[in-house]
């Protein structure tokens, strides 16, 4: 997969070269290339933001600096026929990135990210690349961040480390938070008695079909403490016996292969 990334600090995005990440860039794994977007201005004092049309607080990124880079970023990395790359811009006013949109977006051959400051990119800019690339705009959560760099570096990370090859047991991937659709189970390493706290017996017994039972109970358990909203859409029709009773005991029922929180369950989950 390539990666490019424009923004107006690149050195925000060094974190990329650590880690996991950094390590898929050595190998190979991932083209990944941040690009300064002052590289694209025309005048002396490198200037990438003027004041918005109508009125109002804070400055809006100029068109021209942001169509320059994006038609040299297209150009160095022609796109097959027929098909586009993917343009993701940062905004609170996009789709909320999440774990499926993740495992999506890492299908893709090339990703662009553009990094927008202030108070956003001048909207034309948004309608012109559409001609050029699939154009996502992406929200990170229901906040406002100072630009959009954080909110690449957790989607590059997030999106990275499912690229083939780059997390050494994939299997890992398959156990983690959201993966299917259910927080992930806690989890314990020795000794197995720390500070009069013992890991769950369970967990020493090597049973390990007990064990994958214990695990996806958790899930369960926490999923409803934590994140109920995430069981209201969870497919629950080929659950096992086991599994049903383990939801019922938290206040849930299987109706027509969904999960259905019981009125009267109002702390069973917390419980």
């Amino acid at each position: 997969m390539r990666i490019d990334v424009v923004s107006i600090f690149p050195e925000y995005l060094a974190p990329l070269e650590l880690s996991l990440i950094g390590k898929a860039r050595q190998d190979g794994l991932l083209d990944l290339t941040v690009h300064d977007l002052r590289s694209f201005t025309t005048d002396r004092h490198r200037t990438v933001d003027d004041t918005p049309y109508g009125g109002g607080a804070g400055m809006v990124m100029k068109a021209e600096p942001w169509a320059q880079a994006l038609a040299s970023v297209a150009a160095a990395q022609p796109a097959d026929a027929g098909s586009k790359p993917v343009l993701i811009v940062p905004s609170p006013a996009g789709e909320r990135f999440n774990q499926a949109l993740a495992y999506e977006l890492a299908e893709e051959d090339q990703l662009v990210f553009a990094c927008g400051r202030y108070e956003g990119i001048d909207e034309r800019v948004i309608e012109w690349a559409e001609e050029h690339f699939t154009v996502r705009p992406v929200s990170l959560g229901d906040y406002v961040l100072n630009g959009g760099e954080v909110a690449v570096l957790a989607m590059v990370e997030a999106i990275g480390r499912l690229l083939p090859g780059v997390v050494g047991n994939p299997e890992s991937l398959v156990e983690e938070s959201h993966s299917d659709g259910l927080l992930e189970y806690p989890v314990y390493t020795k000794p197995s008695v720390w500070r009069d706290r013992e890991v769950p017996a369970i967990l020493l017994s090597g049973n390990h079909g007990k064990i994958a039972q214990w695990r996806r109970h958790e899930q369960y358990r926490r999923t409803a403490e934590r994140r109920p909203d995430l069981l209201e859409t969870f497919d629950a029709g080929s659950l096992p016996r086991a599994d049903r009773t383990a939801l019922a005991d938290l206040g849930y029922d299987v109706v027509d292969g969904r999960l259905k929180r019981r009125p009267d369950s109002g702390s069973a989950a917390s419980a």
